[in-house]
């Protein structure tokens, strides 16, 4: 099995750029999901599917097509498990890996947290992103392709 793709569920990514920068590093191409129209580079290794407007259009695309030799980047938590599910590698713009092991409790917490909304609990929303996420990003997405490279066979 060769290295798939880097799929970015791009409508509200805040890393886009950065994905870009490490994948043309890799060689690894980009499959950018969107409900709308996004700017990419024009690039052979960059491709922009616009899905429909859905409420879960794109993230419906990637989680049919996302496997084993793919990343998917999204902050998306139910998106995050189906992709995991999948096989693939999963990674939040901050950084932040769901794998097996943390996918539950991301689940739960995201859980808990809409079900005291819709009982009226005033809840703080995510933080702000950061320099220090960004750089964190660059970081676990390199080592992701790196750890990606090294499970598949040439």
């Amino acid at each position: 099995m060769a290295l798939g793709l880097i799929y970015v569920d791009a409508d509200a990514c805040p890393v886009k750029a950065e994905i870009y920068k490490v994948a043309e590093r890799h060689g690894m191409p980009v499959q950018v999901v969107a409900n709308s129209f996004i700017q990419t580079p024009r690039v052979t290794w960059v491709a922009l599917t616009q899905v429909g407007d859905g409420l879960d259009a794109a993230d419906d695309w990637i989680a049919e097509r996302a496997g084993p030799a793919d990343i998917v980047i999204t902050a998306d938590i139910p998106l995050a498990a189906r992709c995991v599910k999948a096989g693939a590698t999963v990674l939040a713009p901050t950084g932040r890996p769901f794998n097996e092991q943390t996918i539950g409790m991301a689940l739960a917490t995201r859980n808990l947290m809409t079900d005291l909304r819709s009982a009226g609990e005033s809840t703080r929303g995510p933080k702000a992103f950061t320099p220090r996420d960004r750089s964190a990003f660059l970081s676990a997405l390199h080592e992701a392709i790196v750890q990606l490279k090294r499970r598949l066979p040439p």
